[in-house]
């Protein structure tokens, strides 16, 4: 037995069970403890999570080919793609720079497109293949994807470090605007899915 054959609704956000009001409407129904509103699915799940995996994927092209550093020494200036920072660094000797930088800027992103897309059509084919490895690939890009992050956060820090006029400094180009908005989609798309509708199928069985 499930908690929605008896008529219970999970939070989304607190994560508590309650029963919907007597009338029945559970999409009118607030939650008993942080008055959110409740639905037994995120509401419009499966075209929302499309929706930004789509546009991810296509900003995903231009966020790995356009620059995203503009460095200046000496009066010499050079601009570098993601890919062209992680070659610099294992070059310089610096592998496990180069890993991170590679891992979270081209596999992470990826990975979460990949895996969505592959969930999102095992929904809409009705698919009951390993529910359970289904659910564990939701949570695994869940759990590592705002690790992407990283390459931001490090980005910026380095923009305000090295200001240093004529000598040195760096600037950011416009592929990081567009590799942060892929960070973004991908995470707003991961949140929009709602794993449940992996066991729907199994129910209906």
């Amino acid at each position: 037995m499930t908690a929605a054959r008896y008529g219970l609704v999970g939070c989304h956000d607190c994560r508590q069970v309650s029963r919907p009001r007597p009338d029945g409407d559970q999409n009118k129904h607030a939650c008993p403890r942080c008055s959110a509103s409740l639905h037994p699915r995120k509401p419009a799940s499966i075209a929302k999570t499309w929706a930004l995996v789509l546009a991810a994927a296509i900003l995903y092209i231009p966020a790995n080919v356009l620059p995203v550093t503009r460095t200046t020494h000496l009066g010499s200036s050079q601009t570098d793609t993601i890919m062209s920072g992680v070659i610099y660094f294992i070059t310089s000797g610096s592998w496990h720079i180069a890993l991170i930088i590679f891992v979270a800027s081209i596999v992470i992103p990826a990975l979460k497109l990949v895996v969505l897309s592959f969930l999102l059509i095992s929904i809409h084919w009705r698919w009951q293949w390993r529910p359970e490895e289904r659910t564990r690939l939701y949570r695994l890009i869940a759990a590592i994807g705002r690790w992407s992050m990283v390459d931001i956060f490090v980005m910026s820090i380095m923009v305000g470090l090295l200001k240093l006029g004529l000598i040195a400094s760096i600037e950011a180009r416009q592929g990081i605007f567009f590799f942060g908005a892929v960070v973004v989609l991908t995470l707003l798309a991961t949140e929009s899915f709602d794993p449940r509708l992996i066991w729907d199928r199994m129910e209906d069985r």
